[in-house]
């Protein structure tokens, strides 16, 4: 259903409890890509899945272009073919059978079967996988799939591009080149790009804005950069990976109580300041936990010349603010 009131881009309104609970109101302008970002189970995949018609939330709006794909209140809910939305999902869903230019192939039900071929080349082109279109994805490396499966979701001709993680399956190098082609692709793209992601390095690399959530709400929406400098909670910024997910601590220096000596070190990686520590580059928080210099007594596994060897215990996990705070820690 078209609306000629509604603003170009997408809007969306989602309230629901199940699969996870949602309750959010976000927008999307062309051009513009939005990162969702969160931990697993926070919803993010599901909103991509309420755009794309793929799951219905309980009540919502999702309005596309100028067209109204959902509106429970109005009865309005078009199925997924008739919302013109390319979906690139975490495991590409490439039909293995069939050659790489014919995946693409396969999402241009719209056009006359003898443009097909020719748009699919040169989609494949536009990813940078000419001389590979009679190849199977068994034949793809990993990032190659990844580009397939986006050069599928372009030929849709969509209004609104969903990733849902599209680099988790990669590794580092590869990752990196694959940012860069998305960061050169969307330049040419004049429709919303919608990323869902755990990686603060897509978001600040690739986004035009960020919106944080958590159970299915929105803790913070904005520029990614103002966003991971200022977050507005402690369970933004672990949720970022900003800072050390120790609730112990406090979530800035300013919140550390007065004459109370000085603010204790935070362990593994520093709130975000732009900059990573040298020695800390590129590693996970685990990783540069472990990298972290022998500080002595009482640290890790070394030992302890009062009381000899310290007894092992398993290393505790820790889960964030919230859950560590239950648990007793």
């Amino acid at each position: 259903m078209r609306d000629g009131a509604a603003a170009d881009g997408l809007h969306m309104q989602l309230c629901g409890t199940v699969p996870v609970p949602l309750d959010l109101d976000l927008r999307c302008a062309p051009g513009q890509v939005l990162a969702l970002v969160g931990a697993s189970g926070a919803g993010k995949t599901t909103v991509l899945r309420c755009i794309a018609g793929l799951h219905r939330p309980e009540a919502g709006l999702v309005r596309c272009a100028g067209w109204t794909w959902l509106d429970t209140a109005a009865g309005v809910d078009l199925a997924p073919h008739r919302r013109a939305a390319g979906l690139v999902f975490q495991d590409y869903a490439l039909f293995p059978h069939m050659t790489a230019l014919a995946n693409v192939a396969a999402g241009m039900g719209h056009l006359p079967r003898q443009d097909r071929t020719a748009r699919a080349r040169g989609l494949l082109s536009l990813v940078r996988l000419d001389g590979m279109e009679g190849r199977r994805p068994a034949e793809l490396s990993g990032g190659q799939q990844q580009r397939v499966a986006l050069a599928r979701a372009l030929a849709r001709d969509p209004d609104v591009l969903l990733l849902d993680e599209p680099f988790s399956a990669v590794d580092r190098p590869t990752r990196r080149a694959l940012q860069a082609d998305l960061a050169n692709l969307r330049q040419q793209l004049a429709i919303p790009v919608v990323l869902v992601t755990h990686d603060l390095d897509d978001t600040l690399l690739l986004a035009d804005a960020v919106a944080v959530l958590d159970a299915g709400q929105v803790l913070q929406h904005g520029p990614p950069g103002e966003v991971a400098r200022h977050p507005a909670s402690a369970r933004v910024a672990w949720l970022l990976g900003t800072e050390a997910p120790n609730p112990m601590l406090p979530a800035t220096s300013s919140s550390w109580p007065s004459g109370s000596g000085p603010e204790p070190p935070r362990a593994g990686v520093t709130a975000f300041t732009g900059a990573t520590a040298p020695h800390l580059e590129g590693r996970t928080h685990d990783e540069a936990e472990r990298a972290q210099p022998d500080q002595g007594p009482g640290h890790g596994h070394s030992e302890r010349p009062d009381h000899g060897p310290r007894p092992h215990r398993h290393r505790q996990r820790r889960y964030g603010p919230c859950l560590d705070h239950q648990r007793g820690h």
